[in-house]
């Protein structure tokens, strides 16, 4: 299918929305990472969106598009759906313009990004498990209460605001030759490949989505737009399951390719970003540095290659997972199961051992009830902070000479 490039968004389109976002949004950094660098035998740049107000890039598409309503529009106020960053650039966005804004969220969205919306002054009703059940309630609610709908991503001026981080990265880091981009609905990517295609049509662009919700990506394949159940993601940011039209228009134009990651390779891929890049992020971002790591972005090897972080809004309590899940399958935390005798100083004797070889007791559940053991007995499970898997099996071997018999739990 031929798409006239009269119907997309112009480089003059993301120019003029840069204008409008000045002084609002933040420059953010784009930095040369070594370390990754020489991991990935690249140049390793890193486009910190993360640092963005709100922590994620959405507020350049909302604040463009709400900065665009007219007096009517702006008076009646806005309604959107979101998982998260949408929202809370639209919550942002609206209450700075002085604009009424009331927002779809999935019941599965982080605390943190709801309550960061509701901090921002956007009133928030919460629909369904995934992004597209918000979005049907956002539209009943556009046509019921006459709210003007703000799309997260299938609206020309929302993409523009988003083009304005290519115009950004070419100013920031001219030897580009390779960008990287998360991808959801395809704003963020539809934005950055107009900006980027315009001013340096040699520069390839990448689109990356996850495995559990690779719409955008099966529909680059066929050519044609394809609908794909999207699964819960730890990347919830980009668990999409139908593309935009208007995005995919300029997917189809401007993009070089769109490839996959799993779950477990975005999980370890926000370890990375966190222990290596020391950054957070939530996992749409952490995808890009997955598809690298992964060798799934062609002709990346040696040249100079942009890794778009789009946002930093993971929930605590699923990063502390994220992380101890990491120290599980790195040997740096295991769980053991052994007894001791059930008499004063029974268990002291044991943590001695375990202590004498390094290991540090994180946790510890000393059992005489509900356990299988000898009436003289207390079972004892510990989780352990250790060096490596040598270091594990140093203190098993010091366990058994002391005479415990040591159960390792997976």
């Amino acid at each position: 299918m031929i798409h006239l490039q009269e119907t997309l968004i112009r480089l003059r389109d993301i120019e003029q929305a840069r204008e409008r976002l000045a002084g609002v949004v933040q420059q953010t950094p784009c930095q040369l990472s070594r370390a990754f660098s020489d991991e990935l035998g690249l140049h390793a740049w890193l486009k910190y969106e993360n640092l963005q107000l709100t922590g994620s890039f959405k507020v350049r598409g909302a604040y463009n598009k709400i900065a665009s309503l007219s007096p009517e529009q702006a008076r009646r106020g806005v309604v959107a759906a979101s998982a998260g960053n949408h929202a809370q650039g639209v919550a942002y966005s609206a209450t700075r313009l002085g604009v009424l804004s009331t927002i779809l969220m999935p019941i599965t969205t982080p605390l943190i990004k709801v309550e960061n919306t509701r901090r921002l002054g956007g009133i928030v009703e919460l629909e369904g498990e995934l992004f597209d059940d918000a979005y049907e309630a956002a539209r009943r609610f556009e046509k019921e209460r006459e709210l003007v709908f703000v799309h997260p991503f299938d609206d020309d001026l929302v993409i523009a605001g988003q083009g304005t981080i290519g115009l950004e990265i070419l100013e920031q880091t001219p030897e580009v030759e390779v960008i990287v981009v998360p991808v959801g609905g395809g704003g963020l990517i539809s934005g950055v490949a107009a900006a980027v295609k315009e001013k340096k049509p040699s520069v390839r662009i990448y689109g990356v989505q996850t495995e559990a919700a690779p719409a955008m990506a099966h529909s680059f394949k066929a050519g044609r737009i394809v609908h794909h159940a999207a699964e819960r993601s730890l990347a919830d940011g980009i668990a999409v399951k139908r593309p935009g039209e208007r995005t995919f228009e300029h997917i189809q134009r401007y993009v070089d390719g769109i490839c996959t990651v799993s779950e477990d390779e975005i999980r370890g891929a926000i370890i990375r970003l966190l222990e290596t890049g020391k950054t957070s992020t939530e996992g749409a971002a952490a995808a890009t540095l997955a598809a690298l790591t992964r060798h799934r972005i062609p002709a990346a090897a040696g040249r100079h290659v942009v890794m778009i972080l789009s946002g930093a809004n993971i929930d605590i309590a699923m990063l502390s997972r994220i992380i101890d899940r990491f120290l599980v399958e790195s040997h740096r935390l295991v769980r053991f199961r052994t007894h001791v005798p059930d008499r004063p100083g029974g268990l002291a004797e044991m943590l001695q051992v375990i202590s004498g070889h390094g290991g540090n007791v994180k946790a510890i559940q000393h059992d005489r009830v509900f356990m299988h053991a000898g009436f003289w007995e207390a079972q004892v499970d510990a989780i352990i902070e250790t060096r490596n898997a040598d270091h594990i099996e140093e203190l098993r071997r010091a366990l058994r000479q002391h005479g415990y018999a040591v159960e390792r739990l997976e």
